[in-house]
């Protein structure tokens, strides 16, 4: 068995080559090397056998989840992304996972924008050009991934009369169903359609939303111009934080569940119950309120 400086060495390396952000590997080589550590402080036997045997993992996984919890008092979440990581490390030195319990974590409902934000990101998006302006209004009143505002296509924008909709062919699941429009969004469309070739000249899978040579908008350009819209009304967001304000005014203006998550194509009904949850703003008015005045 090697060493566990040069086993730490090695999953160091091997992890610079793993399908993982770059972030979660700079986490996961940080938090190993934490818990290596801390095993060699304890016992230098203890590690040897906490990196061969199981039942020494366990005991040692176990005696490190408790180590952060009360001596280096660590949220829930950040002891769990220790556990995770020490967890694929043993899976690459052929241990296995350890069996420890994780953390429970609060349940919140998804990070989503009060009205003023969202009113602050809607008249940033109408300051935008056609395209940008449609973009920002689509995803903050359809609730679209951004995966499938990317694959719409022009002939998937139907806006005959007060039945305006976005048809999406293939969402979460391979899933199709259509989204109605609103007025604002209608009209952002109809812009950027006038901008477009003629009726007759449209062909089934002509990318609705096209960069400047023309060709189909990726989700990263598509990104770059949500964040910047939000830049420009002062908010750090993401399409997805869009999504999770969506359905969260869907399901708090008093929407029936089913009703929501079919627009929102969820297939599970507790993924849209979960928007029913309180969130920390939530939480912190109650307290407020018990202030008395002085």
């Amino acid at each position: 068995m090697a060493e566990p400086s040069e086993l730490v060495g090695r999953y160091e390396d091997w992890l610079e080559h793993q399908p993982l952000a770059e972030r979660s590997r700079r986490e996961y080589a940080k938090q190993v090397v934490l818990f290596v550590d801390w095993l060699q402080r304890q016992d230098p036997e203890r590690t040897v056998d906490a990196i061969a045997d199981p039942f020494a993992r366990d005991y040692a996984v176990r005696d490190f989840k408790r180590h952060l919890k009360l001596e280096r008092r660590w949220a829930p979440a950040s002891v769990n992304l220790a556990l995770a990581a020490i967890d694929h490390f043993y899976r690459f030195i052929g241990l296995g996972a350890a069996d420890v319990v994780r953390e429970r974590l609060p349940q919140a409902a998804p990070r989503s924008l009060d009205r003023e934000q969202l009113l602050a990101f809607v008249r940033a998006a109408e300051r935008a050009s056609v395209r940008d302006r449609a973009i920002g209004l689509v995803l903050a009143y359809t609730g679209l991934r951004l995966s499938e505002l990317v694959a719409l296509d022009l002939d998937d924008a139907r806006m005959s009369g007060r039945k305006a909709v976005l048809a999406v062919r293939s969402g979460k699941g391979d899933v199709y169903r259509e989204v109605p429009l609103n007025a604002p969004v209608g009209k952002a469309l109809d812009a950027l359609l006038r901008e477009r070739p003629s009726p007759a000249a449209r062909v089934g899978g002509e990318p609705l939303f096209v960069s400047r040579a023309g060709s189909r908008l990726s989700a990263r350009s598509m990104d770059e111009v949500v964040r910047k819209l939000g830049q420009a009304a002062g908010i750090e967001l993401s399409a997805h934080t869009l999504r999770h304000t969506w359905v969260t005014r869907l399901v708090r203006a008093g929407n029936d569940v089913v009703l929501v998550a079919e627009l929102a194509g969820h297939r599970k009904l507790e993924t849209t119950r979960r928007y029913s949850l309180p969130s920390q703003g939530d939480r912190q008015r109650p307290v407020e309120e018990l202030a008395l005045e002085q």
